[in-house]
């Protein structure tokens, strides 16, 4: 019950359909076995039903809410229904984000692609914090975890992603450092390659699954094996909790030890 008594607004709570867990859903699940009140939020709005379902079976407490984050307005919209629920945000988990559709290397991507995957990784982003900023401050403090990518610090065939995240990584850091004196901290989780139904569907390239999972998986140093959303859960569990208490502006790979290998 390490996140008894706090609430918990998970923002991209549902996910792409497929035989694994996706990072939000796994977030939000474990979550609420924790003892959180778990908003999950969606643009699919029976995604995040499908996942506040989820929990209620298992006797945890939630609530789902269809908003893209991308639209204006959304971001207080999803504070609101926080604050309607139990009065209070201690938790922002920001898990929004798209890729593919265009974006390239440098000298082949789509200006419109660009903008849209800049537009929703990072610009809503922020506009979602910058709405529960005000609640976290009100109820004296809370943690936002922001879910980046390996992308931001590595890669070479899809710019708008690795630029999104990398602003992610300067985002988590710019909101720590400001808010830190009103005890709201802001650390980010840095994911490697992962086992779930959006990484898969994004580099399937006419592929089958089975040798796309090889593929990856041998790209991975410990255990050649790919994490799971579990591991992701796991991380932002932890800079959620009280007992990184001490931790802000933290960026942290959950990667299978990719990011520390170097040539």
């Amino acid at each position: 019950m390490r996140l008894k008594g706090k609430t918990a607004v998970v923002v991209g709570a549902g996910q792409t359909p497929g035989a694994t867990i996706g990072n939000g859903r796994a977030i939000a699940l474990l979550f609420a076995r924790q003892g959180a009140d778990v908003l999950c939020v969606d643009r699919d709005g029976a995604r995040a039903e499908e996942t506040a379902a989820m929990i209620a079976e298992e006797g945890g407490v939630a609530g789902a809410l269809a908003a893209d984050i991308a639209k204006p307005g959304a971001g207080e919209t999803i504070v609101a229904a926080a604050l309607a629920r139990t009065g209070r945000v201690d938790i922002l988990i920001n898990n929004v984000g798209i890729g593919g559709g265009g974006d390239a290397p440098a000298h082949l991507i789509e200006e419109a692609a660009f903008d849209r995957i800049m537009n929703v990784n990072l610009k809503a982003m922020w506009l979602t914090t910058k709405a529960a900023i005000p609640a976290l401050r009100a109820a004296g403090g809370g943690a936002i975890v922001n879910i980046s990518s390996l992308a931001s610090i590595a890669g070479a065939n899809m710019l708008a992603y690795e630029l999104s995240k990398a602003g992610v990584n300067r985002l988590t850091t710019h909101v720590a450092q400001a808010n830190a004196k009103y005890g709201v901290r802001c650390n980010a989780v840095l994911p490697g390659l992962m086992d779930t139904p959006m990484a898969m569907a994004a580099t399937v390239r006419g592929q089958t699954e089975e040798s796309l999972r090889e593929l990856r998986n041998s790209r991975v140093p410990l255990g050649a094996k790919m994490g799971t959303a579990w591991d992701t859960a796991h991380a932002a569990l932890f800079l959620a909790s009280d007992e990184a208490r001490f931790i802000t502006g933290v960026l942290l790979p959950v990667d299978g030890g990719m990011s520390s290998r170097i040539g």
